[in-house]
């Protein structure tokens, strides 16, 4: 991410001749432009976070194996079918992005309803993995009692599912026209409401799983719900023409494009969440399966602010590689990567800080408490390595190297981190801390991979490549019926 003299910019123009002004000056109208999509981003997702993360927590209010239930559906079952819904969904943000950047606004509702064919059929086919959890589960090693719970659970959470196939379309959609306050509005209403639905049938009326199953269910649709009605009576500005028979035009070059990015996600965001599974497999897995989750949801909460960083920056290249300022995307680049490392040490610290008390918010047992402590010098580690990683992986998105950072993905992650997790966790003996140990040194590879490929790509040709995309993909004729 080599420095050049930035250019002040305006959407949708084409100003790379434009006078150049001092790099400060610049690097505050980019930040400002930045947090104007991140800081809503950010909290949009972190409210949907906590939809699961509170359920969780009071899951783990009713007992030890209610708690280890819920994490296990999480991480496992609902972390699954959450990767590869997120990762299809991610190739409208590189389509719908630099699409809005070239003006072709029309074309981004026919890009949207052509993401939910592809994704409700995808969950029409991740139904059988809810249906046979328990026995999935025990094969990867979780305890009967453990996968039992967790399966009648994910039984229970299908609807999430489906919920889940519409809402990430929706929200690439909104996101590449930048309207993220819409999303954060509605997101923080139903939260509130989660949160209160979630404590009286849960521990008021004492309906355990079934009570949390209920209420996350509808949060959900709710979002869904409440996003489609925004779209469909506000026109969004022209980008949602109605239903059109284009949105089965041309599918399996969309299912290609969709696949590699749901590669590429999916690898990121199993990457920790194998982490519960491989402690399922030490012996007497409860606490520590228990103590790994409580860290995990932390983590989880902070991946949030990169994963808002991630969606804005994706918007930022998108959007400038479409209208051809390919110095203003780099520049982009640069900015958002120095706020969310800062961010990132910030937050860590806050964790290193908070080590000894924040096991309680989510445990009433003392020995879950004490383990998860053991393990914050790693969260702490983690939340800073995640602070960049995720902003890396939503420029590759923006521009449209999903294929390049799948490969590098699997290099990194599953043939470097998992199995050094697993040598210094099960072979060296050092359990719970070895396996996130190894799995770490996963990260810290990927991450300087993506910071080389990021510092060497040519820019002005990123934008010549997008300005073609967008005439395959239908924008060239400005996207007009």
């Amino acid at each position: 991410m080599g420095v050049e003299t930035p250019l002040l910019t305006n959407n949708h123009s084409n100003h790379e001749d434009e006078k150049p002004v001092s790099y400060v000056k610049e690097f505050g109208h980019e930040s400002k432009r930045l947090w104007k999509l991140a800081g809503p981003a950010i909290f949009t997702s972190i409210c949907q976070y906590s939809l699961g993360a509170l359920t969780q927590t009071f899951a783990g209010f009713v007992g030890e194996l209610e708690l280890a239930a819920v994490s296990v559906e999480n991480s496992v079952i609902a972390g699954l079918a959450f990767g590869v819904m997120l990762g299809m969904g991610s190739a409208l943000e590189t389509l719908c992005g630099q699409a809005y950047g070239a003006g072709s606004i029309r074309m981004l509702g026919v890009y949207m309803q052509r993401s939910w064919v592809i994704l409700l059929t995808t969950a029409c086919l991740l139904v059988p993995i809810y249906v046979w959890s328990p026995p999935i589960l025990e094969a990867i090693g979780e305890t009967d009692e453990i996968s039992e719970a967790a399966g009648k659970f994910a039984l229970w959470m299908l609807p999430q599912l489906f919920a889940y196939a519409l809402n990430f379309p929706i929200q690439k959609f909104l996101q590449a026209q930048r309207k993220v306050l819409v999303m954060a509005w509605i997101s923080a209403v139903v939260l509130v409401i989660h949160t209160f639905f979630s404590w009286f049938l849960i521990l008021k009326l004492g309906w355990g799983l079934t009570g949390a199953a209920i209420t996350l269910n509808i949060s959900w649709w709710l979002i869904v719900i409440t996003q489609l009605l925004y779209i469909f009576i506000t026109k969004s500005d022209g980008a949602w023409a109605g239903f059109s028979w284009l949105a089965f035009a041309d599918l399996w070059g969309f299912v290609k494009l969709s696949l590699a990015s749901a590669v590429m996600l999916c690898l990121e965001f199993w990457y920790l969440m194998i982490l519960v599974v491989i402690t399922g497999r030490l012996q007497n897995p409860l606490i520590p399966v228990d103590a790994i989750s409580i860290c995990m949801n932390i983590q989880g909460w902070d991946a949030m602010i990169a994963l808002g960083f991630n969606a804005a920056i994706s918007v930022r290249v998108s959007n400038e590689l479409g209208a051809g300022n390919f110095k203003t995307a780099k520049f982009a680049v640069i900015v958002v990567s120095v706020t969310s490392v800062a961010i990132g040490v910030v937050c860590m610290s806050v964790v290193f800080a908070t080590r000894d008390y924040f096991p309680y918010l989510f445990t009433s047992s003392e020995a879950v408490a004490v383990e998860t402590t053991k393990l914050a010098v790693l969260l702490g580690i983690t939340v800073l390595l995640n602070s960049l990683q995720p902003v890396l992986s939503g420029v590759a998105v923006g521009a449209g190297w999903q294929a390049i950072v799948a490969y590098i993905n699997i290099g990194c992650y599953y043939i470097v981190g998992l199995p050094a997790g697993i040598l210094l966790g099960f072979t060296f003996g050092f359990g719970a801390e070895g396996i996130w140990s190894g799995m770490i040194g996963g990260i810290c590879l990927q991450t300087l991979i993506l910071i080389v490929v990021t510092s060497i790509t040519n820019w002005r040709r990123e934008a010549e490549q997008a300005e073609t995309r967008v005439k395959k993909w239908g924008g060239g004729s400005t996207g007009e019926d």
